[in-house]
Order: C-alpha cells, then structure tokens, then sequence
C-alpha cells in the first residue's frame, strides 16, 4: 500500500530525529543566537537535514527491498530514486559543509547549478513549456538553463524562509501534499511514492521543529527540501502535458516562491548584495508588526494552505479557471505586500504613479520655465507677485516668502506682500495673516550678481497630502531662481533708493503697479533708537 511509504517515514523520520538532536547535543554541535536575524534565545542543533536524509534513504532501499509490500512493484521507482537521490545527495552535502563551516553564496549557487545539470542529464529536466502551442519539446540549450533557474528558485526559496520554528518544514509539507493529490488524480505512481516518503520525513521532523523547536532544518535540510520539491515538480510535469504541469507547482509553492522575489526585488532597489542575509523577509516583517512567533508561523501556513487550494483548481484546467486562480492570486499577492509595507515597494509605486502622472510633471515644470521668462520683463512689485501667483497656485503652493540677509528698509511700500519680520515678508493667495498652518516649505538662497547673499525664497504648501507633481530641481536649473534674484535685487535697490530720497518720489521698480499696490499698501514700522 503506497499510504504505508508515509507511516514508515514518518516513524523512521521520527526516530532520526531525536537521535540526532541527542546526539548534536552531546557534541555541541549547536546554533547560538549569534545573529540580530536569530529570533531563537537559546542555543539548538541545526542538523534536521540529516535527519530527514538519513529517513529518505532508508525508504529507497526499503522500497527497492520489499517492493511487494509497499505496492511499487510496478513501478520502475528505484531507478527514478537514484536519479534524484544523486544530485539531493550533493545539495546535502553542500548544506551540511555550510551548516558547520559556512559556504560562500557563490559556490552554493555553483554547486547547486551542478546538482541541477546533473538532474537534467539523469531525464529529470524541463522538457517543453505545456503552455506552449503544440507543446514543443525544448532542446537542451533552452531547456538545461530553464532546469537551472527552477532548481535554483525553489532549493534557495526554501531555504530563505527558514527563519522561525517549523515555517520551512510546514510550507514544504504543504506543497507536498499538493504534489500527492495531483499523483493520485494523475495516476502517477512513481511520483505519489516519493512525493508520500517526502512528507512523511517531513511530518515526523515537524514533531521536533514546532515552535518551540528543539532541533532546525538548518541548511542541510532546507537546501534538500527544496531540491527534493523541484525535481518531484519536473518529474510529475513529464506525465501532465498541460498547462497544470507548469502551474499548479509554481501557485502551490506560494510563500517560498513570493519570499525569494520580494527579497530579491526590495534588495535590487534599495542598491544592497542580492545575496547579503537581512531581517526583512515576510516572517521578520509580520514579527515587527508585534505578532508571536507561534501565530507567525500559523498565519502563514494559512497562506500556504490558500495557496495549494488555489492550485488545486487547476486540476480541471480552462481560460476562465486560469484566469480566476491568477487574479486571485495576484490580488492576494498585493494586498498582503502593501500590508508588510515594504520602503522599496512603496518608493516602487510612487515612481510608477509619478510615471503614470508624468503629463502633470511636464506642465507643471513648463510653468516654471515660462514663470522664469516672465521674471525677465518684471517691472512692478504687483505683476512679480502675480506671475509667481499665476505660476505657482496650480502646481499646488499656497504662497511665497523673501527673506533678506540685510533687512527691509522701513517705511517702504511692500505691495501684496505681508509683513512677518524686519527681515521676513510673505505673500499668499489666500491672505492668510500668516504661514502658522502651512506644514511643508522649500526654501532656496538668492544670490547678488556680485555674488553675494541677498537673502532667501521659500515656498508654501498647506496640503502636503496631496502629490507635487513636478520636479523640484526645476527651480534651480531653469533659470527661475536666477530670475527671481534678480527681481528681488532690483525690488531691493529701490527700496534703499526710496529711503534716501523724499517721500513724494515712487521707485521706479514699483511705478507701473502703483495704483495695485496702494490698495495693498503695507508698511514695516522702525524701532526707535531709543
């Protein structure tokens, strides 16, 4: 009976592992926190691996002993054993050099591609792409390099999500059971034995790795895993020449796959090593977000089990089907991203959203440009006021402020604007008294033409909520603030000029807006000397 290959290992699994958490223990071979992405407190053996290695052997040479007993008479399941159980035995390998000296990422991939060459040339590589027309068989130039990308995607997801008690283990158990249900409706044999002694190692191991875990996967066994889930998926592919062969591996290995491309695009973005450790996978996230470690794991068992049920919808494969499961996912997919709330994906949106608006950005920083012409031929203090009005209100400001290094001369004429300080003047559409409720301001230096400190030009916004679509570069690139110096130098000048000669003079700056600016006359008063 094949059901009898899983209560064979997951006993035998059962055993191993607490003989060689015992044993690891008396040796010292353990894992100390020694690392802010440790979420452990005390020191646990980390060589689970060899535990479910040691049960999936046994199982080969049970199954090649008693065939009879076990139902696989049938079956050529030895041989396809070995061709998989060869190229697993080098990822373990591989994970347990890593779990005592610690490997390079680089030679972990090199090793890894060399496991998946050799599943390729045992028979075990993509073949064709089902949801291709007429289903064209691949050649080796297109197919070795696409068994290299799975292998790769699935053995380093695996062991990317093994970062709290029992995850790794629990997603795989999973997926495998996926894999078993496909099997039977299938009526792979072959597959449904192996995918059967797979889960009943991981089942029995699980035993001992549930938070609070008293033993971890460590790279020996999440590397295996991983390997042990990809070639399965390749050989149960060559038995289903239709679009299930491709995609019900891929939605039933939800979680290890979505953790692996988050962690890979969020890295890529913020400029780190693609393969440099972190603190910011899906479980570290939903921790910082105060939820226990044990409810972590839960929740995303959850999410593994919604995301093998979706799979299990393929089984019966159509456009709508497909169409549903995808959009399902997808939606999912999102909605639990944006919920992490990761800085790379939110920097991510608000570029697409700026791209989206980039027709706003161009108006508005064409504005600018012609604001800055405009300034040119300024030649009242009313019309400087309302080309930046006419410039500035659409784009999204609520007004502008002059401060000057030297002070305003008293008793000037000031026009629009409103005074704050000897040395402050502001200027707003609304005529607000003053920038009290205004929380968010850009302020840039204005330069003499001698090159001297004339004062400064700020910028108000009182719905910073709101998006600025523009590019704020454009203030000093374009030549406004060069414009805007000027005119305040000139507006400046005058005002000097004024307090030198009699009252009954206007400055010439101020003549083609003075019937404007006497409706807005304000003035700044001058303390006494005494």
């Amino acid at each position: 009976m094949p059901i009898l290959v899983f209560i064979v290992a997951l006993l035998a699994s059962a055993a191993f592992t607490r003989l060689v958490r015992d044993f690891s223990l008396a040796r010292g071979w353990v894992s100390p926190p020694s690392s802010d992405r440790h979420v452990h407190s005390r020191p646990i053996p980390r060589l689970g691996g060899v535990a479910i290695f040691l049960t999936l052997a046994c199982m080969a040479l049970l199954v090649h002993w008693l065939p009879q007993q076990f139902g696989t008479r049938e079956f050529p399941l030895p041989q396809l054993t070995l061709k998989i159980l060869g190229p697993a035995t080098i990822i373990f390998v591989l994970g347990l050099i890593d779990d005592f000296c610690g490997v390079s990422a680089y030679i972990k991939f090199a090793a890894e591609a060399a496991a998946a060459v050799l599943l390729f040339s045992n028979g075990l590589g993509i073949s064709r792409l089902s949801f291709l027309v007429g289903h064209p068989h691949l050649g080796w130039l297109v197919g070795l390099p696409l068994t290299i990308i799975w292998v790769l995607w699935i053995t380093n997801a695996f062991n990317l999500i093994d970062g709290l008690d029992g995850l790794a283990a629990g997603s795989a158990l999973f997926s495998t059971l996926v894999t078993c249900i496909v099997a039977v409706l299938d009526h792979n044999g072959v597959v449904l034995i192996l995918t059967l002694a797979l889960a009943g190692a991981i089942t029995g191991f699980l035993r001992f790795n549930f938070n609070p875990a008293s033993i971890f996967l460590g790279d020996c066994g999440s590397l295996l895993i991983g390997f042990l889930i990809s070639a399965i998926a390749i050989a149960g592919s060559h038995k289903s020449p239709t679009m299930i062969a491709v995609a019900i591996p891929i939605v039933s290995l939800g979680l290890p796959i979505l953790d692996v491309t988050v962690a890979v695009i969020r890295r890529f973005l913020s400029g780190k090593c693609l393969f440099s450790p972190d603190r910011e996978h899906i479980h570290h996230k939903l921790l910082g977000r105060g939820i226990s470690h044990r409810q972590t794991v839960l929740l995303l068992y959850g999410v593994s089990a919604c995301f093998g049920l979706l799979s299990l919808l393929l089984l019966n494969p159509g456009d709508t089907v497909v169409a549903a499961v995808l959009v399902v996912a997808g939606i999912g997919v999102l909605i639990g991203v944006r919920q992490l709330r990761y800085h790379e994906f939110l920097e991510l949106g608000r570029v697409a959203s700026r791209t989206l608006n980039q027709r706003h950005v161009i108006a508005n920083d064409i504005r600018i440009r012609r604001a800055a012409d405009a300034l040119e031929s300024c030649s009242s203090l009313p019309q400087f006021c309302q080309i930046l009005q006419q410039c500035l209100e659409p784009i999204g400001f609520d007004g502008f402020g002059l401060y000057f290094s030297s002070g305003v001369p008293g008793e000037v004429e000031l026009g629009p604007f409103k005074p704050v300080s000897r040395s402050k003047l502001q200027f707003f559409w609304d005529h607000s008294p003053a920038s009290s409720d205004t929380n968010w301001s850009l302020t840039f230096s204005l330069m003499k033409r001698n090159g001297k400190r004339l004062g400064g030009f700020t910028l108000y916004r009182k719905n910073a909520a709101s998006t600025l679509w523009m590019d704020l570069e454009v203030f000093t690139t374009t030549g406004f603030s060069r414009a805007v110096a000027a005119n305040v130098e000139k507006m400046h000048r005058s005002w000097l000029v004024h307090e030198q000669k009699p009252r009954t003079q206007v400055p010439a700056f101020e003549t083609a807006g003075a019937v404007m600016a006497s409706r807005t006359r304000h003035s700044i008063p001058v303390p006494s000397s005494g």
